[in-house]
């Protein structure tokens, strides 16, 4: 059976990042019978040079029809005086919104290789492995209604104002939720602490009230995880303070997106953290968490270990591929324990290499996995 993957390396970096994933899952796909049906198409910034939108109707249709999207990044500085619709991040909302990508699985592992990369204590990181589960279709990013006006009330009627507003329904709420509760008892049986943390502020916030309150109802059908709730700003202290106590984290639209940038500072390097976004069908979108990075597109420094990461994601949530993603992480150890680095997780001692020597290096390990593999058998 072919597997459809729609391509959008997108802007910047993307197009080289995905470019050595690609490779990764070209190598791998004989070694498992597995038949990849892939096409490539523009989106962001790209898209809007050749098409006028970030995301076209040809791209839209062909992540629609598809089993799964690996997507690179979008943007660049030069796009940032367009209308807001028009800019090339659009392209990702919209591909959430069409796709109804409503749970984003954002994983904070810090590789023993890597303990020294990060920004905290070693005795702080060395065995983290977290999952961070952000909401991806409500809040305030999608709340309406949104604009600009003249103020008519508040401290400074007259002036022009901004608003946005944020909003979340039960039926959101819940179903995230499961998706937390879920996947914390898969972490459970693989031996994590099967603990679900839900991030609000509900202290002030009418809209994360609800949201506290509907996580609390959907937890009583999971007795066996652990549920407790945290404040956003104790829970933006508590991850750089004692980031192990936690196993999943699950929160808003907003929220999330922080957190999970600031969770990717733990593990060493941004460019080491893959992302998953799903719908009710499993089919997903898989991107690294970074962005474009236009400042070293072309240079060929970029680390592609988080997009690879993406891909053995695509292979188990939305292939059924297990073994197969496996296999992929594996690799990537081995890689990172023979020494080799991209230049933002370079260190004394460590062998640097460019975007395009890394994915070689992990094609080669995948290799030597593979005859491991077959003489233990």
């Amino acid at each position: 059976m072919k597997m459809k993957i729609a391509i959008l390396p997108g802007d910047g970096i993307g197009t080289e990042i995905v470019a050595e994933a690609v490779k990764v899952l070209d190598a791998l796909a004989p070694m498992y019978g597995l038949k990849f049906e892939t096409e490539t198409a523009l989106v962001g910034g790209a898209a809007y040079e050749a098409h006028g939108h970030p995301l076209p109707e040809s791209t839209l249709k062909l992540a629609q029809a598809a089993d799964a999207i690996l997507f690179g990044a979008v943007g660049d500085w030069k796009y940032d005086k367009l209308d807001r619709h028009l800019r090339p991040e659009q392209a990702i909302l919209g591909l959430r919104k069409h796709l109804g990508l409503f749970a984003n699985f954002r994983p904070a592992i810090c590789y023993e290789q890597l303990v020294n990369a990060s920004s905290l204590k070693p005795e702080l990181v060395a065995g983290l492995d977290i999952l961070i589960i952000r909401e991806l279709t409500g809040d305030i990013y999608f709340g309406q209604p949104r604009g600009r006006r003249t103020a008519t009330d508040g401290h400074f009627p007259g002036t022009e104002e901004a608003f946005d507003t944020m909003r979340y329904s039960r039926p959101e709420i819940e179903r995230i939720a499961h998706v937390a509760f879920q996947a914390a008892r898969k972490r459970k049986a693989a031996g994590s602490a099967g603990k679900v943390t839900s991030v609000d502020k509900a202290n002030v916030l009418e809209t994360f009230q609800l949201w506290k309150d509907v996580v609390t109802e959907v937890g009583l059908q999971y007795p066996d995880i652990a549920l407790d709730h945290m404040y956003i700003d104790n829970a933006a202290m508590q991850l750089v303070k004692e980031p192990k106590k936690f196993d999943v984290v699950v929160t808003g639209n907003m929220f999330g997106d922080i957190l999970s940038d600031e969770a990717s500072m733990l593990t060493g390097s941004i460019g080491m953290l893959p992302s998953a976004s799903l719908n009710a069908k499993n089919q997903g979108l898989y991107e690294p968490s970074h962005g474009s990075a236009p400042d070293i597109a072309g240079k060929g420094i970029a680390n592609p270990l988080a997009t690879i990461l993406s891909a053995a994601m695509m292979l188990r949530f939305s292939l059924n591929q297990a073994a197969a993603a496996d296999h992929i992480e594996s690799a990537v150890k081995s890689v990172l324990a023979a020494g080799f680095r991209t230049s933002d997780i370079y260190s004394a001692g460590t062998t640097r290499v460019s975007t395009r020597e890394m994915g070689d290096a992990v094609v080669t390990a995948i290799g030597k996995t593979a005859i491991k593999t077959t003489i233990k058998g």
